[in-house]
């Protein structure tokens, strides 16, 4: 299996380039291995009609993969008029991320997007993206001269091979793991969402709380490129 010469606990080579897109608020390009994401936030004034009035502010995310980011061409969502269930649960995890280390009560009635573009992919996209997306919101409140996220959110795949436990599993891994988990969380520690699936055999509690430990490890190390990034 495709190690690239990483140990089991290893991460691929991350890198985070902001001031990416020089129209959005903020924006980075991340980077995991092969797997590469732009992210941007922007800051519009205004909030969803349910919100208007309250004072409280909206934050919301949308994700897409380009055509050419895959082996093969990937048709775009908008040709066929409907967003895949993919697409859909991804954009839901980013915004559930983002929010949870947002005070939408400090935001005023400002909505902020979070737009996320796989420009190539090569396993763990989503979670390039989350970590992507809190430097660009970092950056974009910063500039907006709005509240900053009350804390770091950093996200990495795990998952089991060949009954081995491994971290930030590129495609190949991915494909062929027995266990495929993303795992998000706060800067201080503490769990936003685990995403775990059996692919082919159950699995332990113990082993989930080795994936854990080791996202835990991995996240802490994705941390330091963002705060670099934001610094």
């Amino acid at each position: 299996m495709s190690r690239e010469g990483r140990t089991p606990d290893q991460l691929r080579p991350v890198s985070i380039q902001t001031d990416y897109v020089e129209q959005a608020t903020g924006s980075a390009l991340i980077s995991f291995g092969a797997t590469r994401v732009l992210c941007t936030a922007s800051v519009e004034e205004g909030v969803p009609r349910w919100l208007a009035g309250t004072g409280r502010g909206w934050m919301t995310a949308e994700y897409g993969m380009l055509p050419a980011s895959t082996g093969s061409r990937t048709p775009r969502e908008a040709s066929a008029g409907k967003q895949k269930g993919r697409t859909v649960e991804i954009q839901r995890l980013l915004g559930r991320s983002l929010r949870a280390v947002y005070d939408l009560d400090t935001l005023g009635e400002h909505t902020i997007w979070i737009d996320c573009d796989v420009i190539q992919a090569d396993g763990g996209t989503r979670t390039a993206a989350i970590s992507g997306a809190w430097v660009a919101l970092t950056l974009a409140a910063r500039r907006a001269k709005l509240p900053e996220p009350a804390d770091r959110v950093g996200a990495v795949s795990v998952g089991i091979v060949d009954g081995e436990p491994r971290l930030d599993l590129d495609y190949v891994e991915d494909s062929a793991a027995d266990v495929d988990m993303n795992v998000v969380m706060t800067g201080d520690g503490r769990l936003i969402e685990v995403q775990a699936t059996a692919e082919r055999v159950p699995f332990t509690r113990a082993e989930l709380d080795a994936l854990v430990h080791l996202a835990a490890s991995g996240i802490e190390e994705i941390g330091k490129k963002q705060q670099e990034a934001v610094a």
